[in-house]
């Protein structure tokens, strides 16, 4: 493996976060030292992160978390996911856009459930006020924030979209254009919006200002979202789903949520050997495999439970991991199903007391459905893309129904203590980037160092466009030989670049047998990782 940036994990033994970005590490560092818990300083991150990653992250989007409390040993999750529009109509969504789901618009706006999830969280295992955990993230929208190398790229990227949102696009764009790396970043609605959270509460969101203008942004653009809805929602306490690979436990999010996926390809390699040498074809084949048998049966059954009942037991049987892996040929590559990457934020942290959290925030793709809410700041996600609108698949929308969803933020934990939290950004491709950190981790010796499994170079397994033959993108850092040995086992292969944002933002926190904490933070954003 070839690596051109070696550097050290983070090491603390009172506590650490690791985020995407610099200023959102130092928000939840500076929580934990103010006394703070986990749960407070991941939302003082993630806070921050709706501001200078508004491209990735908004309060207009959905979170998901695991919360580990150390005292009585007990793992608790929230589906903080929202939910189609109650007067959601098939036969209507079917005569837009040509019959397809809209990828973007009103039409692919759900319902926001960050706020809910920060407040639902925040009851359970927060200590410290919640104005006191937002203001830092008002303090960079009221008074700027620079504007990173991999932030002026997404606004870049997206600036059309921008344009046509009209008056909420225009502070991305100073005049007129997008900002240049190092460019001072104000969001003044945005921060009017954050303070009224911190003097109103959950309910300034949902049923106040906040929540009339969201309704009145979808009413004037056609959509069906509505006061009704924002209400109306709550998330759902979960029990994590979890499965045992090789010594250690993987815990993640339980459908709608995709956390699944990465549990049925570790059941199926749970007794294949992926040999000695890292990123070869040896290695890189089973675990491709696995990666494309698992998203299978996700897209086959993977849905909002409440409408489609889940068998999740059955699916990580061990008969059912035996029958997928009966279709596995170590010769031969199978055809595939696409992984879309998405626009996420992942936040991993363990405070003093050896609580743990693992945070994962979305609006789906690039600056979400394009829509921002009147006079708010608040970029609204397009997670509603993620159904379908054939009226037989179970994924089909409907009203109150919530998509399959890519969010799955996960924890680790060997000899039933924990081990620590990890979470990536990455869309539909967040199964296969876990996938291959923990193999790393467990398979590959990786452990003493979460920096060497989250640099390990990347590759995502897609479809090939137009005929569903097997396409793996690898980032240009494999050993030589590798691409050429995947190509002779029918494998469509693509380079990208070092580095590359494409394959996700990954985050991971591990405690070693003497209790330190060792993090780690994904080069492929502005990753950093910090404790005390």
């Amino acid at each position: 493996m070839t690596d051109a940036r070696p550097h050290s994990p983070a090491m603390a033994t009172n506590g650490m976060v690791a985020t995407p970005h610099p200023l959102a590490t130092g928000a939840g560092m500076a929580t934990l030292r103010n006394g703070g818990s986990a749960f407070d300083a991941a939302v003082a991150a993630n806070a921050v992160l709706t501001v200078v990653y508004p491209d990735q992250t908004a309060i207009g989007g959905d979170c998901f978390f695991l919360s580990y409390q150390a005292g009585p040993g007990t793992l608790t999750g929230y589906n903080g996911s929202g939910r189609a529009p109650i007067a959601v109509d098939l036969d209507e969504m079917r005569a837009l856009d040509g019959g397809t789901m809209p990828r973007r618009g009103i039409h692919a706006v759900t319902v926001p459930g960050t706020v809910d999830a920060w407040y639902a969280g925040h009851a359970r295992f927060g200590r410290l006020p919640m104005d006191h955990l937002l203001a830092a993230a008002i303090g960079y929208a009221e008074d700027g924030f620079p504007v990173s190398r991999r932030l002026a790229g997404g606004i870049a990227g997206a600036a059309p979209l921008l344009r046509a949102a009209g008056e909420g696009g225009v502070p991305y764009l100073p005049g007129g254009e997008p900002p240049a790396a190092g460019t001072v970043l104000r969001l003044p609605a945005l921060a009017r919006s954050l303070r009224l959270i911190t003097g109103e509460g959950r309910a300034a969101f949902y049923s106040g200002s906040i929540a009339e203008r969201i309704a009145a942004t979808a009413a004037g653009l056609g959509g069906r979202l509505s006061m009704l809805d924002l209400v109306g929602h709550r998330g759902e306490w979960v029990a994590p789903l979890s499965t045992t690979y090789r010594d250690a436990t993987v815990a993640t999010m339980p459908p709608n949520g995709q956390g699944i996926t990465t549990l049925l390809a570790l059941n199926m390699l749970r007794d294949v050997d992926l040999g000695q040498d890292w990123g070869t074809a040896e290695h890189l084949h089973p675990l491709i495999e696995a990666t494309r048998l698992a998203y299978a049966t996700r897209d086959r059954t993977v849905t909002d439970p409440r409408f489609v009942p889940i068998d999740t037991a059955a699916l990580l049987s061990a008969d059912a991991a035996r029958a997928a892996w009966s279709r596995y040929d170590p010769a031969a590559a199978l055809p595939g199903t696409v992984a879309r990457t998405g626009d996420t934020v992942a936040i991993c942290v363990v405070d003093r007391d050896g609580n743990a959290v693992s945070m994962i925030q979305s609006i789906f793709q690039g600056f979400g459905s394009g829509v921002i809410a009147a006079d708010t700041g608040i970029v609204l996600q397009n997670r509603g893309a993620s159904f379908s609108l054939d009226p037989d698949h179970p994924n089909v929308i409907a009203p109150e129904k919530r998509p399959l969803h890519t969010l799955m933020p996960s924890m680790l934990f060997r000899g039933g203590a924990l081990l620590g939290p990890l979470a990536t950004q990455g869309g539909d491709a967040q199964a296969q980037i876990q996938l291959q950190i923990i193999t790393g981790l467990f398979d590959f010796d990786m452990l003493g160092s979460p920096v060497a499994a989250i640099d390990a170079p990347r590759w995502l397994a897609t479809a090939g466009e137009g005929d569903g033959h097997s396409l793996v993108v690898l980032e240009d850092r494999f050993p030589p030989g590798t691409v050429s040995a995947l190509t002779t086992r029918g494998h469509r292969t693509k380079a990208i670049p070092a580095w590359s944002s494409s394959t996700g933002h990954a985050q991971l926190i591990l405690r070693d047998p003497a209790g330190v904490l060792l993090g780690a933070a994904d080069a492929r954003a502005d990753g950093l990782a910090l404790g005390y």
